[in-house]
């Protein structure tokens, strides 16, 4: 396995990157931190160890093709959707997909058409996409190329769902699917999953699984564009590692398992635990208490030295792994209970689903812009994404009308201290719109 041949580098580097392996300059990683050197490997050409790696996730995940990526899902995902189109071609996706699927649309020129899943009024999240759903929207668009969903969801929703046409699973949040308790690994035409989210994998690790060999060339074609040609050995050596770990698991995530299962033996009262198909995601609704999820991620922040994964209005998502210790998952569950005795039930209104904004033209259509106040911006179109990041699903999408509605949700969430961005920076005050 590569994480072993990278032990044995025993010459002298002249070559790239420039730190030369020396500890002088007090970097991390960079004593495996090489380049394409003899007997190491290429990303883009492998027939070595590395090619080891995708054989070995194709095995673990059942795939006919693995891609091991060092450029996050998103490298995937942007891959997967050229793949499976042309430009100007009409594509389904789920209004809940990451930014990343926005901008292979935006790229590739494609004519987007939404799909939404269900939702959660009392908490305020999208969860399953229903078959009937893709069976309305493909009966609707026959000439439509491909479907793209997200499943597992952020807050942990699985969508079992089919298509007869090419479709692309975003599977960010489901590396882990298929290992111990937790559910099967979704299947579609290509799956792709973070294996840095969920796993014990570094950051920007990911695996784009092919279960339809017909796209691999195509696959391969566009992964060799859209990622990087300087490909870190010191991320590729995670993998290693995390494949090494999952090959041999079995025990570690028994215990895993048995730690969730006594967490959730945790009595509230005023706060609650949500169940989702995905019970490593820890999603604890304050939707029926006298408090808001940024206040409740901050007292988690400032009192128990615990930082959440992200805060909504009504809820918090707590991330959980087979890396968690038994401590951990003590200290949150007691940190939880003190809290939750500070609080009282609370009655709230529901958060109703937002309205889909009106789509006037494609983000791609949307060539000038303006900045404008963001209070004066209703009835106009916008020329930028508005995200709640984490998790980037976007609010509002280049080339849609702003509507009071959409204005006031905004308002309503900056209100609560949610993180709301948009591509140009200038929100709260300012939002830019499509000049005229």
């Amino acid at each position: 396995m590569l994480h072993d041949d990278l032990k044995k580098l025993n010459k002298y580097p002249f070559h790239m990157p420039g730190h030369k392996r020396n500890f002088d300059f007090g970097i991390d990683g960079s004593g495996i931190d090489i380049t394409e050197i003899n007997g190491f490997d290429n990303l883009h050409s492998p027939h070595g160890s590395i090619l080891e790696i995708e054989q070995k996730l194709s095995a673990l995940y059942g795939s006919e093709k693995s891609f091991m990526l060092i450029n996050g899902s998103t490298v995937g995902l942007l891959a997967s959707i050229f793949a499976v189109t042309e430009q100007k071609d009409k594509i389904i996706i789920s209004r809940n997909c990451h930014k990343s699927v926005y901008n292979a649309c935006f790229l590739r020129e494609l004519d987007v058409v939404y799909i939404e899943p269900e939702f959660n009024e009392e908490n305020g999240f999208y969860t399953e996409m229903k078959q009937s759903a893709i069976d309305k929207a493909l009966m609707d668009n026959p000439d439509a190329k491909a479907v793209v969903v997200t499943s597992p969801t952020y807050e942990g929703y699985i969508s079992n769902i089919h298509s007869d046409i090419p479709l692309i699973i975003d599977a960010a949040h489901g590396a882990h699917f298929g290992f111990g308790k937790f559910p099967e690994y979704p299947k579609g035409d290509i799956v792709v999953s973070s294996l840095h989210k969920t796993l014990p994998s570094l950051t920007q690790t990911a695996v784009l699984n092919v279960y339809n060999n017909v796209f691999t060339q195509k696959i391969k074609k566009y992964l060799d564009i859209f990622q990087t040609t300087s490909p870190s050995y010191v991320l590729m050596n995670s993998v290693s590692k995390c494949i090494a770990f999952l090959e041999h698991s079995v025990d570690a995530f028994n215990k895993y398992d048995a730690l969730l299962d006594s967490f959730y033996e945790t009595k509230l009262n005023n706060l609650e635990m949500i169940t989702t198909d995905d019970r490593s995601k820890i999603v604890v609704s304050t939707a029926k208490s006298n408090i808001n999820g940024h206040q409740l991620a901050d007292r988690l922040r400032e009192n128990y030295s615990i930082e959440c994964e992200m805060e909504s209005v009504n809820y918090i998502i707590l991330m959980s792994s087979v890396a968690d210790t038994k401590e951990a998952f003590s200290a949150l569950s007691n940190a939880l209970i003190e809290i939750d005795k500070t609080l009282k039930i609370c009655k709230k209104n529901i958060i109703k689903k937002p309205n889909l904004p009106m789509k006037i033209c494609n983000s791609f259509e949307v060539k000038t812009a303006e900045k404008m106040l963001l209070k004066n911006a209703s009835g106009k179109i916008s020329a930028e994404y508005v995200y709640a990041y984490p998790p980037d699903i976007p609010i509002l999408v280049p080339g849609e009308e702003i509507t009071e509605e959409l204005l006031s949700n905004i308002a309503g969430m900056l209100e609560n201290k949610i993180n709301v961005i948009s591509d140009s920076n200038l929100l709260p005050s300012y939002i830019l719109t499509k000049a005229d």
